[in-house]
């Protein structure tokens, strides 16, 4: 299933010019740490070893799991897709966190903003402290550096084809603060993602986590003043003929 190395979008030498000397470094290294290898092997080892073990322990007592029984059981080989909306920067976290401790062993790969966590050393410290280096690739806000992104839709597309990867995405593209049951307009980068990968597409609705104030939702997962966290799962998507339709921006956005 694998395909050579060659097909790989390469960010690194696409964006010369385009980024600062230590954006290029940090997403340097980090891609690297998706290339086969005892370093993609450790990172995935603490992803499943220390990273879900903190966020279970800090939710435990708040997290409530629906419908887990519809998630079907993949082989480490595969890849799937893990779409859910966006109520906090750890809506992610937590969903995937329950996953790893029931079994899933894909590699995580979560879609960040470039916004310091690829311009501050800080924030590279944060992402392989916390979650493993699964935040990649980076996604650019500037105008400029907008075509980057498109490289970074192909980058995933190619993680998922090699197999044995997970992706998560938000496709309402920012935290909704508002309605949890009036979710915001998608993007349509997913959609594109979703038709070219072709694997299982896993649904999840998530409701509770505190957009604003996460050291108030920790506190309270100990002292017993926290409102339920719920995680809500689907069946893997049915998307009939459309995944087989012409690839057009209108065509994702239904997807």
């Amino acid at each position: 299933m694998a395909r050579e190395e060659s097909q790989r979008p390469n960010l690194i030498a696409k964006s010369r010019g385009k980024l600062r000397w230590i954006e290029r470094f940090q997403m340097g290294l980090v891609r690297r740490s998706y290339e086969p290898g005892l370093l993609a092997d450790g990172f995935q080892w603490m992803q499943d070893k220390f990273g879900r073990h903190w966020i279970h322990l800090v939710t435990r007592n708040l997290h409530q799991l629906h419908h887990l029984d519809r998630v079907p059981q993949l082989a480490k080989s595969e890849s799937f897709i893990l779409v859910a909306n966006h109520r906090s920067f750890f809506d992610l976290y937590v969903v995937t966190a329950e996953l790893l401790a029931r079994g899933v062993r894909q590699r995580m790969v979560f879609p960040v903003r470039s916004n310091f966590f690829y311009d501050n050393p800080l924030g590279l410290v944060i992402n392989g402290v916390m979650s493993g280096f699964a935040m990649y690739p980076p996604i650019f806000r500037d105008r400029k550096r907008a075509f980057l992104n498109t490289l970074a839709m192909e980058e995933l597309v190619w993680l998922l084809k090699q197999g044995g990867h997970f992706v998560g995405f938000h496709p309402e593209g920012t935290r909704n603060t508002g309605d949890p049951y009036e979710l915001l307009p998608v993007r349509s980068g997913i959609g594109k993602i979703i038709q070219n990968a072709r694997v299982p597409v896993i649904p999840v609705f998530i409701n509770g986590l505190l957009a604003d104030d996460i050291k108030r939702q920790v506190i309270s997962n100990f002292d017993g003043t926290g409102t339920p966290i719920h995680s809500v799962f689907g069946a893997p998507i049915d998307y009939g003929d459309l995944l087989d339709q012409p690839s057009t921006p209108a065509l994702h956005k239904r997807i």
